[in-house]
Formats: structure tokens, sequence, C-alpha cells
């Protein structure tokens, strides 16, 4: 008896079974890796120096730091009030960046018109450092405690957060948005 090679055996699927064939095997083939989750900011306002920054991976919470912003809590305040409510494009971030208010670690936040028109601009998540991340001799360039927590519109960190916070999203991915809400 000739023996039959088993590339020649073909299965007789007509009709409707293709389809149920074709379905079987989706179902029992492995399943596709699913896009990794996106990394994310969340600032969250309790009061102007003790509110939170969070970073999240999807939903999941991978950190969180206390963080401050503004003196007043009127949001509409140039210079000194916190963000206004909203989603943030973020923008650059530097480890060795040399503004006139802002030096060392920062991440760009994009503008914000606020609610009654005020245009919010040069607003970042920064500290109080030297240019090259270290503690100088002016007090906007030292940490000195809770009063630090304060800005003139920005969200501050302390500095050690602000390292652990890049460092997080150098592992995690750099965050595209921000998102700013109430507690």
């Amino acid at each position: 008896m000739p023996r039959t090679s088993p590339l020649r055996v073909r299965p007789a699927l007509t009709g409707g079974a293709v389809g149920t064939a074709l379905a079987l095997l989706a179902l029992l083939a492995p399943a596709g890796q699913a896009a990794p989750a996106a990394t994310s900011l969340r600032f969250t306002k309790g009061t102007q120096a003790h509110s939170r920054l969070t970073v999240l991976k999807g939903q999941r919470t991978v950190a969180a730091f206390r963080a401050g912003s503004g003196f007043s809590d009127q949001e509409c305040a140039r210079g000194r009030g916190w963000l206004p409510d909203g989603t943030y494009t973020l923008g650059g971030h530097h480890t060795a960046y040399n503004g006139n208010l802002v030096k060392g670690y920062a991440i760009e936040l994009g503008s914000k018109r606020c609610w009654d028109g005020t245009y919010r601009n040069e607003l970042f998540i920064h500290s109080e450092m030297t240019r090259g991340g270290g503690r100088g001799v002016p007090e906007d360039q030292r940490w000195d405690g809770n009063a630090d927590y304060h800005s003139h519109g920005c969200i501050k960190l302390r500095p050690e957060d602000i390292k652990s916070l890049f460092w997080i999203l150098g592992r995690e991915g750099w965050p595209t948005t921000l998102k700013v809400t109430h507690g």
C-alpha cells in the first residue's frame, strides 16, 4: 500500500466550516502582546504647599510626590497663582536648565489660558537648585523646607523628589501630558 505524504492530506472544509476553523485557530493561537500602557502625570491640588504629583502607567500608580504650586489659590493670578485645572502638553525635560527663576532639573509645561482669559505661560515642574542640580547660596537655589513648596505658579518638588521623578520617567517612559485637578 502506498504511503501518503502528510503534505498531500487536505481536510475538506467548505462553506461555514472554513470560518469556524479560522475562528477556532484564532482562539487557540497565542495572543499578541498588548501595546504598553502610556505614562502620564497627574497633579492633584490640596493646598499651595501640600498637593500631590502622581506618575501613572495606564491606570497604575507608579510613584507619588508631595508638591506645591503657587502662593495663592487664585489660578488666574499670573506669577503667583497655582496652575489652572486642565490638561497640559509636556515639553522638554532638562537636567541643567538655566532660566531666570528655574534652574537645574525642569520639565516644561505648555501654556494655558485661564477661565477668565489670563494667559499662563513659562510653566514648569521644577525644584530649588543650582543649574547643576546642587544646593546654592541664594535662597531660590537651595531647599530650606516647607515654605519652598510655594512657587510663582509652577509645580515644585523637593530636589531629591524631582531627581527621583526623572529617574522613574527615564525607566517608565516620558509622558506627553499632565492633568491638573482639585483633590
